[in-house]
């Protein structure tokens, strides 16, 4: 099967996976700690993980798969491999809160191919290929031209990382003062694709795990912005966790973020 081929089956895919988490029941939830309260898994991130892998797998035998729910995971090298978060925002999934998306992100030998993020309560298709652009419902979308100042800034709070609160919101007074307003919104792909569609200005977390940003940086990429470490040094493809500042060279210059 061909690569555009495979593309829409994923796009299939993730739609179809979208339904699990807009018709889940809510009073039917079963939700398990992994490594603190703030760490949750329910039976649809598991349901969507595996409906998900299962076509991808179907579409293209033989691809790698790095998915959040997967203990063991894949060669997130390999010539085909998959880093998936089923359900990204799973807190807010759990509390009705919406704002939570499905992540899928096609890396081949190592580099960035394809990236899907979609918000199934709002409806919102974010995509790109490397080299073609991004998309919100197969419209193109670009980075805000705004300074900080008329922007909006996007955080998060790695919350499975709590020694990092200081830094966390220290950043955020720091912030403060030079922007818009400031909002904590609880998913770190969507903050991405917002930023990528000039929703917000910047974005910015002290520490992400790759299944949070794979698609979303491609995404952020594709329109126009950037995407570096607290360092300002480029995040490369690796298992380990990474702290993540998204948006456009101008506005991550404006904010001092960099090297703080």
């Amino acid at each position: 099967m061909n690569s555009d081929k495979v593309i829409e089956e994923i796009r299939r895919a993730v739609l179809s996976a979208g339904e699990i988490i807009t018709s889940a029941a809510r009073t039917e939830l079963k939700i398990d700690e992994k490594t603190s309260s703030r760490d949750l898994v329910t039976q649809y991130d598991k349901l969507v993980q595996e409906k998900l892998i299962a076509a991808i797998s179907e579409a293209l035998p033989g691809a790698q798969f790095v998915s959040e729910e997967s203990a063991e995971k894949g060669d997130i090298y390999a010539e085909n491999a998959f880093i998936i978060d089923p359900i990204d925002g799973t807190t807010n999934f759990i509390h009705s809160m919406g704002n939570c998306a499905i992540s899928v992100a096609w890396y081949k030998s190592g580099e960035p191919f394809y990236g899907a993020v979609y918000d199934p309560n709002a409806k919102e298709f974010f995509e790109a290929k490397s080299g073609e652009g991004a998309f919100l419902n197969s419209e193109p979308i670009h980075i805000s031209n705004q300074t900080l100042e008329n922007s909006i800034v996007l955080f998060g709070t790695a919350p499975y990382n709590p020694e990092l609160a200081d830094l966390t919101f220290d950043l955020v007074r720091k912030i403060f003062g030079k922007c818009q307003d400031v909002r904590r919104m609880g998913s770190a792909a969507l903050d991405i694709c917002h930023v990528a569609c000039g929703r917000a200005g910047l974005y910015f977390e002290a520490t992400l795990s790759p299944w949070d940003y794979a698609a979303a940086a491609l995404i952020l990429k594709e329109s126009g912005g950037e995407f570096v470490n607290l360092s300002g040094h480029e995040i490369k493809l690796s298992l380990e966790k990474t702290s993540v500042v998204a948006g456009s060279k101008n506005i991550i210059s404006e904010s001092s973020i960099i090297n703080h």
